[in-house]
């Protein structure tokens, strides 16, 4: 408990010297919980990284996979310029709900196309249109798809492309082969998909902070 509690306070701390007050976020967060949201957004310091890959990047066509109450999508918007455009995909129509009411507050309603439905279907749909490649695509959704949703993220990315993966770690139980969490597994498949893939250089970072104990994959797209 002693540990968690020191992550916990450390985050505040590089929260209150590296991000500014942000009531819009602030509410996007009470929305969240009014609405009876489970409370797994990212954490604002997480939000800021994102946002900062996405605008390093130079990303003006951004793939969300797992939209939730849109906390992480607004990160991800504020990184768009002026044209740029973000497609969010969630299964959930109570969330995409709450989503696309956070997004107005935000005034980035314009630049923001939630897609209601089962996130495979909806990949499937946008590939099928033969719409221009994403610049940067962020998975945070349903463990267990997740080698599915890199297999997407491949089709609809191009040479260049960053896809960031969230909660790739599950605490330590990523290294448990025989877990009988279908997440846990998930991830599993996922990493061995990465490391034979040839079209994406990736890593896994280990993090810990007011979420616990946890991690990301960072990739670009080679080929």
């Amino acid at each position: 408990m002693e540990q968690t509690t020191t992550w916990s306070k450390v985050d505040l701390y590089i929260n209150g010297k590296l991000l500014a007050d942000d009531p819009v976020l602030d509410a996007v967060l009470d929305a969240n919980s009014g609405a009876g949201l489970p409370q797994i957004d990212v954490a604002p310091n997480q939000g800021k990284l994102i946002y900062l890959l996405a605008k390093m990047n130079g990303a003006a066509n951004i793939l969300e996979i797992g939209t939730l109450g849109g906390y992480s999508t607004i990160w991800l918007a504020r990184a768009l310029p002026e044209t740029g455009k973000l497609v969010s995909l969630e299964l959930e129509h109570d969330y995409a709900v709450v989503a696309e009411d956070n997004l107005r507050m935000a005034g980035l309603a314009d630049k923001v196309v939630v897609l209601e439905g089962p996130a495979l279907e909806s990949l499937a749909s946008l590939a099928s249109q033969g719409r221009e490649a994403f610049d940067f695509i962020f998975i945070d959704a349903d463990k267990p798809n997740n080698p599915q949703y890199l297999e997407w993220a491949l089709k609809l990315a191009r040479p260049g492309t960053v896809i960031v993966a969230d909660n790739v770690v599950r605490g330590g139980e990523v290294i448990e082969a025989g877990s009988q969490d279908a997440r846990v597994q998930g991830i599993r498949q996922f990493m061995e998909l990465l490391a034979a893939e040839p079209r994406i250089e990736a890593t896994a970072i280990q993090t810990v902070g007011s979420k616990g104990y946890d991690g990301f994959m960072l990739g670009i797209v080679t080929a």
